[in-house]
């Protein structure tokens, strides 16, 4: 219904759940199973083509909603299951019309995920500790799940590229919603960012370099054991503990890599090479075909006190000239700032997970926690003074000043001041009839079988002609 539908996005964007929730779902679903003590036995409830469905996907999923505080409705495994029925029937489709996913698609979806389930454990090899798995195993046991996921979503895309909403539409929306059903929206912040990154010199990389080429030599040369070097020097936290072990498939690691240990012999150990994340050495153990067996040595080339304090310099300059008005934002964003994603933006942060410029309290909190201490107590148009500053996703540090644009009260959502947000409900509401459509289309050419025990279930759409 549309007055549910807007609310629930409402809802999403004042709370969004919960951030770790949106994008860990696939690797919580799987685990999770096998560590719930309540599910005793599995079965096959439905199927969509290929595409199999168990009875303890459904389980999985509302333990998960109920980990994350969401409502759990009476009918809650009939919803599951044709939340779930839809997306196994994007996933045939898919495979039908012959839509690629690429590996470095799924490699960086991976490591996506990873980088934020890793930011919300702690680290990476808390990470490990929690699952008793290496990251390599992680990438491997969901390589496939995480595949399917990109291919049901691109299918989704095809099926609603082409919408969009005008004004009026907007409105017209707006306006069928009961005033007593619109929600209550909280306080929305947006920011700018002024940050500088220390340049690493090629003297850093060559003490890197260095290192690992004496560690090599030790190896080669002098006999040492590669997995206890990687044991002590290796700056890879998702394999030195294990001697600097890496089981993978082709396609999993950067071309640098995989390019070096397939000309490798069993055995042999490669020369130093550079890759986006440092420097490494490789010895190969076992190949068979695309699958691989290694281990390595990562040295990451340090940030100097001294290219650290540079930064720290320069930034101290840009708050000095704020302050004291000799610049604007703008310029000194142009003449400061060496962070690509937002320079050539007026600094502005895009949230990540809405891609918008607003920011709720409570998922700021989750993606930026250092903005979310800093800003507790600014006023639109205050700025920070400089900070030490960690990239989660890029693994660097640098120096940052922090701009509040925007904060405004709680307040219930109108035309006026929610439209970006009224407009991508009214969107999203299109593109819902659209994929009904699409599924009644696609339920009469399609393979459906569902477990008698859901027949009393009370689809939205016509899924259960197909209960056998």
């Amino acid at each position: 219904m549309k007055m549910n539908l807007f609310i629930l996005i409402l809802k999403r964007n004042m709370k969004l759940t919960n951030v770790f929730a949106l994008i860990f779902t696939v690797f919580f679903s799987a685990l999770s199973f096998g560590q719930n003590k309540d599910i005793v036995l599995d079965k096959i409830v439905a199927q969509i083509g290929d595409n199999i469905i168990l009875l303890s996907d459904i389980k999985v999923e509302i333990s998960r909603m109920k980990a994350f505080g969401d409502t759990i409705p009476v009918n809650a495994e009939c919803l599951v299951l044709e939340e779930t029925m839809f997306q196994k029937l994007l996933l045939h489709q898919a495979k039908i019309d012959s839509i690629v996913i690429n590996d470095a698609q799924v490699d960086a979806e991976m490591e996506n995920r990873l980088r934020t389930i890793e930011q919300q454990i702690g680290s990476r090899q808390k990470l490990e500790e929690f699952y008793g798995k290496t990251t390599t195993e992680l990438k491997i046991e969901f390589r496939e799940a995480i595949k399917e996921k990109l291919l049901s979503q691109e299918m989704e895309r095809n099926i609603t590229s082409d919408v969009s909403v005008t004004p009026k539409e907007v409105k017209d929306f707006f306006s069928k919603i009961p005033v007593d059903s619109l929600p209550l929206i909280n306080t929305q912040l947006s920011f700018q960012q002024i940050v500088h990154y220390p340049v690493i010199t090629k003297v850093e990389k060559k003490l890197a370099f260095d290192q690992l080429e004496e560690a090599r030599l030790l190896i080669v040369e002098g006999g040492a054991n590669f997995s206890l070097l990687a044991k002590q020097i290796s700056e890879d936290p998702g394999s030195a503990r294990d001697g600097g072990k890496i089981t993978a498939t082709r396609g999993m690691m950067v071309p640098t890599f995989e390019n070096t240990l397939f000309n490798l012999k069993v055995d042999e150990v490669s020369q130093v090479f550079e890759s986006p994340y440092g420097y490494h050495i490789v010895k190969l153990i076992e190949r068979k075909g695309d699958d691989y067996t290694v281990q390595h040595i990562l040295i990451i080339p340090k940030v100097s006190d001294e290219a650290l304090s540079k930064s720290a310099d320069k930034i101290d300059s840009c708050y000095a000239a704020l302050s004291a008005g000799t610049i604007t934002w703008d310029e000194a964003v142009l003449k400061y700032s060496n962070d690509e994603l937002t320079k050539q933006n007026r600094g502005i942060i895009t949230n990540p997970i809405t891609s918008e410029q607003t920011w709720d309290m409570e998922n700021l909190s989750q993606v930026d926690q250092q903005i979310f201490v800093i800003t507790d107590v600014m006023e639109k148009g205050d700025i920070s003074s400089p900070n030490i500053y960690s990239d989660i996703y890029e693994h660097k540090q640098g120096v940052r000043i922090v701009r509040l644009m925007e904060r405004t009260a709680p307040h219930t959502a109108n035309l006026t001041d929610d439209y970006s947000l009224i407009k991508r409900a009214a969107e999203n509401d299109k593109k819902q009839k659209i994929k009904d459509k699409w599924i009644i289309s696609k339920i009469s050419q399609s393979y459906i079988h569902i477990d008698p025990s859901f027949s009393d279930c009370l689809f939205k759409n016509s899924w259960n002609i197909m209960i056998k």
